[in-house]
């Protein structure tokens, strides 16, 4: 089908009204370098432990671009390499045990280290290594400094990344899959069905969102998969309202009578007639969701009823560390909490500019 005034597809129209919108294609080209980044995960974290735990508690709460020379030892058990793509996913578990040092010296068959310390001993540890336990010693800068139990602040952050957009993906699925579904049968049928579906969309809709998370959170347990479901099965009321005032309205029109009087079934006329109607409203609201999503995921970690620890989030990661904002330490807390405002401000950009681009007044 096209547009009648150009000669276009109306996706090239929507496209192109919505690159006219600079904050729309910001937000657009964030969310796609934020999706690039939780994707390749442990390939380009500095730290490629599972769940970037590896914790060095000599150097925590360091500054951003901390540098400091780390003695390489063998591990004494067999550590199992996983490929490129379970390393992606998993992580790899790390070939040598590592100690933060602040100078060395090697002799033929042995090499001795001052340990790193937080300056309140009056003399650095010494400690002797032979030559057959330790590999070297490597020089490591922690971009985004190190957390208060000296784990790698930047590879957490990207590893967080992860939860926030997967929990607003899931969310979002299922909040369409109970949105659409119930919106649907309300607006298409009517009478009691609608009197039915709607009294309890409203009694949901009455409940504080954050309440009725904490709540199923509760019912189901903490943890990764439990937000999820908690997540996407509060957002669902402002889809099923949206398509349940389309229906409405759709229901009303020529091809919706036609087709009953040619004999269709209901759900072949709700979902091959009436709903591919309703896909530009429900792509807006999508961003919306996604966006709230995200910013409840990081308040249920706040509050701890979230992905437990290890498991590193944004929400987390803000709660460990609030008391650091008071000290010189600071960015702890504000360089999650910034990832968290600056994601959710992305998808509202996004959510207005498909909302412009799909009005047909511009």
């Amino acid at each position: 089908m096209r547009s009648a005034s150009s000669g276009r597809p109306p996706w090239r129209l929507w496209w192109h009204k919505f690159c006219a919108d600079r904050q729309a294609l910001f937000g657009l080209g964030f969310i796609l370098l934020l999706t690039l980044c939780a994707l390749l995960g442990y390939l380009i974290t500095p730290d490629s432990a599972p769940l970037a735990n590896s914790q060095q508690l000599g150097i925590a709460a360091k500054p951003p671009m901390f540098k400091v020379q780390m003695l390489q030892l063998k591990k004494t058990g067999e550590v199992k390499q996983r490929n490129i793509f379970a390393k992606m996913l998993y992580g790899q578990e790390p070939l040598h045990t590592e100690i933060p040092i602040r100078s060395y010296k090697e002799t033929a068959d042995s090499i001795f280290v001052a340990e790193y310390d937080t300056g309140t001993s009056v003399a650095p540890v010494i400690l002797g290594f032979s030559r057959s336990q330790a590999t070297g010693v490597k020089a490591k800068t922690f971009i985004l400094g190190t957390d208060r139990f000296g784990r790698d602040l930047l590879s957490r952050l990207v590893i967080g990344a992860r939860i926030s957009l997967a929990v607003g993906l899931v969310a979002v699925l299922i909040s369409l899959l109970v949105g659409v579904t119930l919106g649907a049968l309300a607006g298409y049928f009517g009478g009691k069905t609608d009197a039915l579906i709607m009294w309890f969309t409203n009694v949901t809709w009455s409940v504080p969102t954050l309440l009725m998370v904490i709540a199923v959170t509760m019912a189901l347990g903490k943890g990764f998969w439990q937000v999820f479901v908690a997540v996407g099965l509060t957002m669902w009321v402002d889809v099923a309202r949206l398509v349940r005032g389309q229906m409405l309205s759709l229901r009303q029109k020529e091809f919706v009578e036609a087709a009953r009087a040619l004999g269709y079934s209901h759900g072949r006329i709700i979902f091959r007639h009436m709903l591919p109607s309703l896909v530009s409203p429900l792509v807006v609201v999508t961003a919306s969701n996604f966006a709230s999503a995200i910013l409840v995921e990081a308040g249920l970690n706040f509050l701890g009823v979230g992905a437990q620890p290890p498991t590193p989030s944004w929400g987390g990661m803000i709660k460990d560390h609030c008391a650091y904002i008071m000290l010189d330490a600071a960015h702890l807390a504000i360089v999650p909490g910034m990832a968290v405002v600056l994601t959710v401000l992305a998808f509202t950009f996004v959510g207005n500019g498909l909302r412009s681009a799909a009005d047909g007044r511009g």
